[in-house]
């Protein structure tokens, strides 16, 4: 797989307004932190811990660990939307600016938020980038990070650790949550182990990477090449090349699902949506961000594996969830 530069979608997202973001997130950190200082319930009630999701999926593991003691902001939270075009707005300046608590996924992906908050200059604020994390190298080229099985709980232990950090009174509660959450993440890792233990080397194709963490740890066969990934998840026309060879997957039938990033789409992947229908190849729609409602992770997560194994077995399409 080739080095993952931040597309020319996630530089201009990043770009788009840094230097008023900087302003305005210097401007009302005072107010921000004003507004920290007096979260929560009602008068003489336990403060609240603000924080921040970068990606709706973050601000739901962060409130299953947190729970009451926690109020928590999803900046990317719309399923219908590209994150890759995301664009920060006063509101998410100053939620970022009053947020005690921030985990972000890195990789060049939400490079937004770290404008914020070195704008707002919080030193007590705790700051989870999901890519340090994991001890990731900046040249990762799938930041898709959420579909690896193995991130979620990794952020989980770090978000009760700081939380305990925050708010020592409460540890106990935090760790136990973060072990709840560990233990229902089985459901997940157990529909894995299934489709693996299937429909290993089954063959697939998918636009971009969104999924591709899920797929490797299924065993899956993705055929679509990396470099044509890359170029619809970095807004590149891919070659003409990659995209006959795509095309054949379907025409050929050499693919027994479709992988199709819902947020991000263009002319070309419609087309390649319609040649998928008209082979009767099924498709299975991931998303970047949760769908809500009637999502957690875990259920979300779980959703997806379900739909590969229904396109696998039953020749199932799942569009969207």
């Amino acid at each position: 797989m080739g080095m993952h530069v931040p597309s020319r979608r996630h530089r201009a997202a990043a770009a788009a307004g840094t230097a008023a973001l900087a302003l305005l997130a210097a401007g009302c950190a005072g107010a921000a932190r004003s507004e920290t200082a007096s979260a929560g319930t009602a008068a003489g009630s336990p403060k609240k811990i603000v924080a921040v999701g970068a990606e709706n999926e973050y601000a739901d593991v962060i409130s299953q660990i947190g729970g009451q003691y926690v109020s928590v902001t999803g900046v990317m939270s719309n399923p219908n939307t590209d994150p890759h075009t995301f664009e920060a707005d006063p509101k998410v300046a100053k939620a970022v600016s009053a947020a005690q608590l921030v985990v972000q996924n890195g990789v060049g992906y939400d490079d937004f938020m770290t404008k914020i908050e070195q704008a707002s200059g919080s030193s007590g604020r705790q700051v989870i980038n999901v890519q340090k994390l994991l001890g990731l190298p900046d040249s990762t080229a799938n930041p898709h990070l959420w579909y690896r099985p193995t991130t979620m709980p990794a952020v989980a232990r770090a978000v009760a650790a700081d939380l305990s950090t925050l708010d020592p009174a409460h540890r106990a509660y935090y760790t136990a949550n973060a072990a709840a959450f560990d233990t229902s993440l089985g459901a997940y890792t157990s529909a894995v182990a299934a489709l693996k233990a299937r429909f290993a080397g089954t063959p697939v194709a998918t636009t971009e990477p969104v999924a591709d963490y899920l797929l490797q740890a299924a065993g899956m066969n993705n055929l679509t090449p990396w470099s044509f990934q890359a170029d619809i998840m970095n807004g590149v026309d891919p070659s003409p090349q990659d995209v006959s060879l795509e095309r054949s997957l379907f025409t050929g039938h050499k693919v027994k699902a479709f992988v199709y990033n819902q947020q991000v789409t263009d002319s070309l992947t419609d087309t390649l949506l319609t040649l998928a229908h008209q082979n009767d190849i099924p498709v299975v729609g991931v998303y970047e961000t949760m769908p809500t409602p009637g999502y957690d992770y875990q259920t979300w997560m779980v959703a997806e594996t379900s739909a590969l194994t229904d396109a696998f077995a039953h020749g199932a399409s799942a569009p969207v969830l």
